[in-house]
């Protein structure tokens, strides 16, 4: 199997998924690169991921459907393009010869999902939409940090070789403050200029692996000491014992870093 990230608008990417007789995507906010990418690969499009609402990740959804016929699979608790095959945890979805596990990962939006497929050929995969990026996650427009810490635990809990295939090209942004919450992360900087020569090139940044993340995301190590003591330096009123204060502190943090 193929995966491609598609890039779409100023830094969102649409990921698509080509087996030998048909293609996924995942979070279509365009519907334009993902019909170049089909015309180019000959494939029909066998159905449509979608992980939440926002219409960066939902705008391409209709055309596609008319376009192709494939069949789209979304969150149960939120509104998106009818119709609309609903997941939340516990089911599955099997495309491709693969077996997607949903997963319920609320924070973002209230009703937030992800797709992983623990059997992938090349290492399972995670496409994880807006809850996890590369060194980083997505505000919480919904949610709350209770309920982001929980959804990046679960996904912390996968398979370290899981590829996490992040819907925006964040990688940088991130890493710069990944840098400021743990200074003495030597591993920051290594990856930091690895980013930074695939970026130069053009190159996307992404999928990350989760073994790496677990190393580098500052949202995924609210319980290491380090981070914790950044946060409370950050919120003198947090208390370093608690993962959901830390995390709570390193969000409003990032919300406002530069």
């Amino acid at each position: 199997m193929k995966l491609l990230p598609l890039p779409a608008f100023a830094d969102n990417y649409i990921w698509m998924l080509e087996g030998a007789r048909g293609a996924v995507v995942v979070d279509p906010g365009d519907a334009a690169p993902v019909l170049a990418a089909l015309g180019a690969s000959k494939l029909p499009l066998e159905a449509i991921l979608v992980t939440h609402h926002h219409g960066d990740h939902t705008g391409g959804v209709a055309e596609l459907r008319a376009a192709t016929g494939a069949t789209v699979y979304g969150p149960a608790r939120e509104t998106v393009p009818e119709p609309v095959v609903r997941v939340s945890q516990g089911d599955s979805v099997r495309v491709l010869g693969l077996e997607f596990q949903v997963l319920d990962v609320p924070g973002h939006t209230a009703g937030h999902i992800a797709y992983y497929a623990p059997a992938a050929e090349g290492g399972p995969l995670l496409f994880c939409g807006d809850t996890l990026f590369s060194a980083g996650c997505g505000r919480l427009f919904e949610g709350t940090p209770g309920q982001m810490l929980a959804s990046l635990d679960r996904l912390a809990g996968l398979d370290p070789d899981t590829r996490v295939c992040c819907a925006h090209e964040y990688t940088l942004s991130n890493l710069r403050f990944a840098r400021a919450v743990e200074p003495e992360n030597t591993e920051l900087a290594a990856h930091a200029a690895e980013c930074e020569r695939l970026r130069r090139q053009g190159l996307p940044t992404l999928p990350s692996r989760l073994a790496l993340e677990r190393r580098i995301n500052p949202f995924l190590r609210t319980r290491e000491s380090a981070v914790a003591q950044s946060a409370r330096r950050f919120d003198p009123s947090v208390d370093p014992a608690s993962p959901v204060q830390v995390f709570a502190a390193l969000r409003r943090w990032k919300d406002e870093f530069r």
